[in-house]
């Protein structure tokens, strides 16, 4: 007896070419999230001025321009899409992590100076609200920590400026050690800012590999270069958040596959750092958990790992506990502190869904068909687990399990962030540190070259209409 054609089940060219028709139909759900929520956001910042944002969702200006860094960032997008994919299947992996931090520093600096040298990089860090603002303020730096908490409310005196109160000294005491080894001025704190914070790139693709297979990591290293995410990072202390996160991710993943104590407590220790330069940056503990679940054939194998992973964790918080900082008074003072300000007046019910397509605008087009195929990969693992296997080839469907679990735990803690009320607007350069651990996604996707140019012309585009800025 013949199966009817209704329920007959779908042949395979049938799944391969629904797949990027949903693929599609992803990126545009995206892009409508984007287009509601500046529509509604005008309206609302039109009528009731409440956003405290000139072009929402974005904390940006409608400014058409290009600059000096406009032939650059052409010809870094060009030749990423040309030869980004082939180059990153062929180079030897000892080569590929150089390379793709060279591009990435190359895509960031370039697409920074599309608004000039002065504006795009020099002046970031020097406004108003920003750490130079109080290097000199430091010239005790005991005395300054010992203190920091006394100065973060709006109605204390000298109140710190908006960057400095909302996050732990760490962040501040980077810049005023910059300051103190010669590297004064927001020029050379902007180059920290994009070349540390392009190792971000580098830290992924390597957790990637450890975690999902060097297939998987090599297929998801030209979007980890391209993804929007530059503009904001470039001269963004929250680019250098980043990477700090990052790394600690990418020493733990390899701690578990190589069973190294070193790499256990260089984790730790980042771990630590994270936490006192973003308050935020706790939920990359959501990141962390993951790569233990990923990798606890290492801890099994080897439970001694957690002995210097722990000692790490714990050198940070120590040391700015002895000389004064109180890390849980700091934060509750911040949490008042923050509804003193905008955050007290920003309405959450548009934030909470006008974040994400602040989100979608800086992981791109393609990173919303990736997630659409992530969560695929994760629903047949849940239904192949009641069903018995599929068949296919198991390593390839391992690798992209453990990358779509990765993936998953780094949207678990943006989403987090969203509702904990304490992320409305400026979320394109807030989420930074979560944003990039949803690129690796991209690699699930196939014709990566269409995907690719996708990406760069968002970037492209977002960079010369709009003056961005925070």
């Amino acid at each position: 007896m013949r199966t009817p054609a209704s329920t007959a089940p779908p042949t395979a060219s049938a799944r391969t070419s629904r797949g990027p028709r949903r693929d599609l139909y992803a990126a545009g759900t995206a892009v409508l999230l984007v287009g509601a929520a500046v529509a509604v956001g005008r309206h609302l910042q039109g009528t009731r001025r409440t956003l405290f944002v000139d072009w929402p969702p974005l904390l940006a200006s409608w400014g058409p321009h290009a600059g000096p860094g406009t032939p650059a960032a052409l010809l870094v997008a060009i030749a990423t899409v040309a030869y980004g994919p082939p180059l990153a299947a062929r180079l030897p992996w000892r080569a590929l992590p150089p390379v793709v931090w060279g591009t990435a520093t190359a895509w960031i600096l370039s697409l920074a100076l599309v608004d000039g040298w002065q504006h795009g990089v020099a002046r970031r860090l020097t406004t108003r609200h920003e750490y130079l603002q109080v290097v000199e303020r430091f010239h005790d730096v005991p005395a300054a920590l010992r203190g920091f908490t006394g100065h973060i409310l709006l109605d204390s005196p000298d109140n710190w400026p908006a960057h400095v109160a909302g996050h732990p000294p760490a962040a501040t005491l980077t810049f005023v050690l910059l300051d103190r080894v010669g590297l004064r001025g927001g020029g050379w704190a902007g180059l920290w800012c994009v070349t540390v914070g392009a190792t971000a790139c580098v830290a992924v693709l390597v957790t990637v590999r450890a975690l999902a297979g060097e297939e998987r990591a090599r297929r998801a290293a030209p979007f980890l270069v391209a993804a929007p995410a530059a503009v904001w990072m470039g001269t963004s202390a929250d680019a250098y958040f980043a990477a700090v996160a990052a790394w600690a991710v990418a020493c733990l993943a390899l701690a578990l596959t190589t069973r190294s104590p070193v790499w256990a407590g260089a984790s730790g220790l980042l771990f630590g750092l994270t936490c006192y330069l973003s308050y935020g940056l706790t939920l990359v503990a959501l990141i962390a958990g993951a790569v233990l679940v990923l990798g606890r054939d290492g801890v099994r194998q080897r439970p001694a790992l957690l002995v210097p992973l722990t000692a790490g964790l714990a050198v940070v918080p120590v040391a700015f506990t002895f000389a004064g900082f109180d890390w849980w008074e700091a934060y509750r003072l911040l949490v008042t502190r923050y509804h003193q300000g905008a955050g007290g007046v920003r309405p959450y019910g548009y934030w909470v869904w006008a974040n994400l397509a602040c989100a979608a605008l800086i992981t791109g087009p393609a990173t919303a068909a990736g997630l659409r195929r992530a969560g695929a990969v994760l629903v047949r693992a849940r239904t192949g687990a009641r069903t018995g296997p599929r068949t296919g080839p198991p390593g390839a469907s391992r690798g992209a399990l453990r990358l779509a679990c990765l993936v998953a735990a780094a949207l678990a803690a943006l989403l987090v962030a969203d509702l904990s009320g304490m992320s409305k607007a400026e979320t394109e350069r807030i989420w930074l540190p979560f944003a990039l651990w949803l690129l690796p996604a991209c690699a699930l996707l196939p014709r990566r070259r269409a995907w690719l140019a996708a990406q760069a012309a968002l970037a492209l585009t977002l960079n010369h209409l709009l003056w961005t800025g925070w």
